[in-house]
């Protein structure tokens, strides 16, 4: 009887969670993947794995016996893989992000290596191969797949049982504006007073979780979404009409658009968390090297700084 690593990888999941809703979002699968998935293989194996008493799902007695075999045959198809996998290749990050510029970041940590201990020498930045996700969501699938080694970007929960992340950057973030914007003309804006305003967003917000929580926390009720084209052809969205808004981090270069004002958040000042995620037991050379050089450079450029009387951090709300 030959297993099907994904159809043992969503009864793990599911095993775990007790729950197959949860179960999908921490694979970034549907739903109905998962019950599928699980469905053929209790079709292979000839016998109920779950019950589904009411809303939630139980173990069988077949699935019980079934799991810490299912686990350890899991960690040994993990094991196989990264047996065969060539440790010379660059390490594939897939960033997400975009009009955030995490490439700037990346660009900073990987232009030099990590400081050297005393009487060692300095550990070169890895060689890395680029790739984009378009949100959380895709660069866990691609992670649980093996298809990329890490990911950059906003971490937020709840993440795959098996996925490790560090936290590698805390940027302020600032309110960008029309100049015709009744507010324009202040030095600095506390976050309240956009309260009357129209939050502009690059995509729905159930998709953008730090403009979600920055608009609930801040009681901007009025919120509408554009199609991310871009920067540029975003920001003169923006530029356009006199009572919207949107956030980006106090120093991304603004594109030359015309009618356009960034100004600074203060009393709190949101902060957006750059995170590095990779899938615990990675054993490739160049993670652990990414992982030093971004420590190296947060310390250098004191990026971890983050005083909670002074700032905001979503994940500290």
């Amino acid at each position: 009887m030959d297993l099907d690593m994904a159809q043992v990888r969503a009864f793990v999941y599911a095993a775990q969670e007790l729950h197959f809703g949860r179960a999908a979002g921490k694979l970034a699968i549907t739903q109905q993947a998962l019950s599928k998935r699980i469905g053929r293989l209790e079709s292979l194996l000839g016998t109920k794995l779950f019950d589904r008493p009411g809303h939630g799902v139980a173990l069988t007695e077949a699935g019980r016996g079934f799991l810490e075999p299912a686990r350890r045959v899991l960690a040994a198809a993990d094991d196989a893989v990264a047996a065969t996998v060539r440790k010379d290749r660059p390490l594939r990050v897939d960033v997400w992000g975009h009009l955030y510029a995490p490439m700037r970041t990346l660009a900073q940590v990987t232009g030099r290596g990590p400081g050297p201990e005393p009487g060692q020498a300095a550990v070169p930045a890895p060689e890395l191969e680029l790739g984009h996700g378009r949100d959380l969501p895709t660069a866990l699938a691609a992670l649980l797949h093996g298809d990329i080694d890490a990911a950059f970007g906003r971490v937020h929960p709840p993440l795959p049982a098996d996925l490790t992340h560090r936290l590698v950057r805390l940027e302020p973030v600032d309110a960008v504006l029309s100049t015709d914007h009744p507010l324009a003309a202040e030095p600095a804006l506390r976050p309240g007073q956009l309260r009357d305003s129209v939050l502009w967003a690059p995509g729905a917000l159930d998709r953008l979780d730090f403009l979600r929580r920055f608009a609930d926390r801040f009681d901007i009720r009025e919120r509408a979404g554009s199609v991310n084209l871009g920067l540029p052809h975003f920001l003169t969205e923006v530029a356009q009409h006199p009572r919207r808004f949107s956030l980006l981090p106090a120093d991304v270069p603004l594109p030359d658009v015309p009618g356009l004002r960034s100004v600074p958040l203060v009393d709190p000042t949101p902060l957006y968390a750059w995170s590095l995620l990779w899938r615990t037991g990675n054993t490739h050379p160049g993670l652990s090297a990414l992982a030093a050089t971004c420590a190296g450079e947060a310390g250098r450029s004191r990026w971890l700084e983050y005083d909670p009387a002074r700032d905001w951090l979503p994940e500290k709300a």
